[in-house]
């Protein structure tokens, strides 16, 4: 019952634009081409004595949802907090070994 709307849009839609139109590539996918030269650090100061690992050093082409989905799918994979804010990603924690791990991987 819940595809019944694509159903409907398929007979509206020529058979290519169905395809686009299902759903986009995440951006691991879409980025995958694009591997960018990105810093990891670990940052205590002006955090309550709490230690957090920054990503930062996306290409300004990014958009803020891109690097969004890219801290959504780290937080995802490393089972960790965090945040996405003005082209910077804060993952919780001292996680600069798993963060460089995970992004290889996403990126290669």
């Amino acid at each position: 019952m819940a595809d019944d709307w694509r159903d409907a849009l398929r007979g509206l839609m020529p058979e290519q634009d169905v395809q686009q139109a299902d759903e986009p590539a995440p951006v691991e996918t879409q980025r995958r081409m694009e591997r960018p030269r990105l810093h990891v650090a670990l940052e205590r100061k002006g955090r309550g004595g709490k230690t957090a690992t920054i990503i930062y050093g996306f290409p300004e082409s990014w958009t803020d949802a891109e690097v969004a989905e890219v801290a959504s799918t780290l937080k995802r994979r490393l089972g960790t907090g965090g945040s996405s804010r003005g082209g910077e990603i804060l993952i919780q924690g001292d996680r600069v070994a798993d963060v460089r791990r995970e992004l290889d991987s996403m990126f290669a």
